[in-house]
């Protein structure tokens, strides 16, 4: 399975981010379980950047006519349903949804990848649309957007992008009018083609009642009156169907729910003491009260042990006294390189175990100098010879309501050879995918091993990787950072 590819730079890792939980969301409509999900995920990821990368080193040496090319996101998950055929053909079909496999083999998925004429007309559509028009669009009305972050994300003027987007409603209307016109069709959907035109024009028009029986049967008329008619909310759905194919209208739906949590839609409202009571929010209450004072009574029969003259146990042997014996748990993250960094809506993942101390508040701290990565054992630390004085800069570069992106470089006075950096979080952070670097963790500790390309580090140099990972409730930054087990000072 390849790995993620790496950013050419930060504008285009951010954009990464941005993809990726659409890509990871698709993929777990189009699998089975969250490993299959990732597995897909990662495969269509890593084709659907190399086929952009290779479209815009053909558009900068090309002079003519700019190719017809998706924006970003809807191009990555046509990929994925590219990749799944794949996977359907390969005999990895166990893996995807029972339904896309029934769907991979019908003729609806044939429309997809049959004469260009013959597929359906949103795809047609927005792939005739300059690019920075069809990304607005498609952020717009089906990634769900706030206008703001549209506007943020397009570098486009926030007082006027929702001008722009009107504009190009009626952009992309257009290009589907000519493209339907343009498919080959039967003499009964010929006839109705100007009309259907006319009657989705204007929100105010009535369907004649020998139109509307029409579009009852044929599929082809029905979705080009679907992406014609720009009135009653109905274009986010002719989108995602229409170019996605199988699962489109699931996405879209779980797109719209992630656009509500960023905006805090998701989040409880306060309790109102005036209003009906809330028999959920009541039994919630009483649990965390029950574990609460739960807590409090082991708290005090530990205190109690703890303060036994002697500090003997029950069974006459002799325990000590100074509390060396509370070692952080670790429940090693036992999962193949394709461990999900995004969970998606419908996989969720718990924390481990191990990312709670014995003060409720976070992972224990593990020895200094130390590392609890599995990847490396019985290796020694390259370059402990030598003691390297670094610093460390961790930046969180972008974050959404289940997954973040972040940067971690360190700068060293020392030469180097071969490096290794480590550090834990506090939260139950899991890393799912890193660049520039092979990694390993276990329970809170995080390794990042260097690759073959950038393991050396002048004096007074620097190194510096990037990583995907998955936090709930809280992310707080990574601690405890070592390189080549020396401890790094902030910087």
């Amino acid at each position: 399975m390849p790995d993620l590819p790496t950013p050419q730079d930060a504008a285009e890792a951010a954009l990464f981010s941005e993809c990726w939980d659409a890509v990871l969301s698709y993929a777990d409509l189009c699998t089975a379980g969250s490993v299959a999900a990732t597995r897909l995920a990662t495969e269509a990821f890593a084709l659907g950047i190399r086929e952009a990368r290779a479209d815009e080193t053909g558009t900068s040496r090309n002079t003519g006519r700019r190719p017809a090319r998706l924006p970003r996101i809807p191009l990555l998950l046509t990929a994925v349903r590219t990749t799944a055929a794949a996977w359907e053909t390969d005999g990895q079909g166990h893996k995807l949804d029972p339904e896309l496999r029934l769907w991979l083999n019908s003729d609806k998925a044939e429309r997809y990848t049959g004469p260009p004429l013959h597929r359906p007309l949103a795809l047609r559509g927005l792939r005739d649309m300059q690019e920075p028009d069809a990304a607005l669009l498609w952020l717009a009305e089906v990634e769900g957007l706030p206008m703001s972050v549209v506007a943020r994300r397009l570098g486009l003027d926030p007082a006027s992008v929702s001008d722009e987007l009107e504009q190009v409603r009626i952009l992309f209307r257009d290009r589907c009018h000519r493209n339907h016109l343009d498919t080959p069709m039967a003499a009964q959907c010929r006839s109705y083609a100007r009309l259907l035109d006319a009657v989705t024009r204007s929100p105010l028009a009535d369907t004649p009642e020998d139109l509307s029986r029409h579009l009852a049967r044929c599929v082809e008329c029905a979705e080009a009156a679907a992406c014609l008619r720009l009135h009653g909310g109905g274009l986010p759905a002719a989108l995602a169907g229409g170019v996605i194919g199988w699962g489109g209208l699931a996405y879209l739906e779980r797109r719209r729910r992630a656009a509500e949590v960023r905006l805090g839609a998701g989040r409880p409202d306060p309790v109102d003491t005036d209003g009906p009571p809330n028999p959920a929010a009541h039994k919630a209450r009483v649990v965390r009260g029950g574990l609460l004072v739960a807590a409090v009574i082991v708290s005090l029969l530990a205190l109690g042990v703890s303060m036994m003259p002697g500090g003997t146990t029950d069974d006459g042997a002799a325990g000590p006294t100074d509390g060396s014996d509370r070692q952080p748990v670790a429940v090693p993250s036992v999962s193949e390189p394709s461990t999900s960094a995004r969970p998606s809506a419908s996989a969720t993942v718990s924390p481990e175990p191990s990312a709670t101390g014995s003060d409720g508040k976070g992972p224990d701290p593990e020895p200094q100098g130390t590392t609890s990565s599995t990847a490396n054992g019985g290796e020694p630390d390259p370059g402990t010879n030598e003691p390297a004085t670094c610093e460390v800069d961790y930046d969180l570069v972008n974050q959404w309501p289940d997954g973040f992106q972040a940067t971690v470089t360190i700068t060293t006075t020392s030469a180097l050879d071969n490096w290794r950096v480590a550090w834990s979080f506090k939260d139950g952070q899991q890393v799912g995918q890193m660049w520039d670097a092979s990694f390993a963790q276990d329970g809170s500790r995080v390794t990042a091993t260097a690759a073959d390309y950038n393991k050396t580090v002048p004096a007074n140099g620097s190194l510096a990787f990037g990583f995907l990972s998955s936090w709930r409730g809280k992310n707080s930054p990574g601690y405890d950072f070592t390189l080549n087990g020396h401890d790094c000072t902030k910087a």
